[in-house]
């Protein structure tokens, strides 16, 4: 059974980070990602190609299934309610080192704002919280990096 990868952006900031994500995406076969609130699509609000999307994903924008949506409650109760397992990617007292937690078949990944993060609220309705260790002295990764680290280690055999 192929392994269903799914991705939830809530409101990333950043128009090159979700032009990242989807060619990361594209590369390791995600099934669909989630664009939630105020991340950009890779139209515009009158429904035309975005050119500054479009330049970062080169082409990966219409290889990757996308929806986007204004509550990431509901994409995160949608998903599970068809056996998906979703899994935060946030540094929190909860979350348990990327790599060790057990695969999933079928499995989301939120991805939080590039400020703020997932909140308490949306960590709580995920099914785990998963956390890249950091060895130097800065506490966070860009989140199309973190995308891709996430990406290759969860869709390894």
């Amino acid at each position: 059974m192929k392994k269903e990868v799914y991705l939830i952006l809530d409101n990333i900031r950043s128009v090159h980070n979700v032009g990242s994500v989807f060619r990361t995406a594209d590369a390791f076969g995600v099934k669909k990602i989630f664009l939630v609130g105020t991340t950009p699509t890779p139209l515009d609000r009158f429904g035309v190609k975005r050119s500054d999307v479009a330049k970062v994903a080169l082409g990966a924008e219409e290889t990757v299934d996308w929806e986007h949506t204004e509550n990431v409650e509901d994409v995160i109760a949608k998903l599970q309610s068809e056996g998906v397992h979703v899994f935060a990617v946030e540094q929190s007292k909860k979350s348990e080192k990327l790599g060790t937690e057990k695969r999933k078949d079928k499995a989301a990944y939120v991805f939080g704002n590039e400020v703020n993060g997932i909140s308490e609220e949306i960590l709580e309705k995920c099914n785990s919280v998963l956390e890249i260790p950091m060895k130097g002295t800065k506490e966070s990764l860009n989140v199309s990096v973190t995308a891709g680290i996430v990406l290759f280690e969860v869709t390894e055999n």
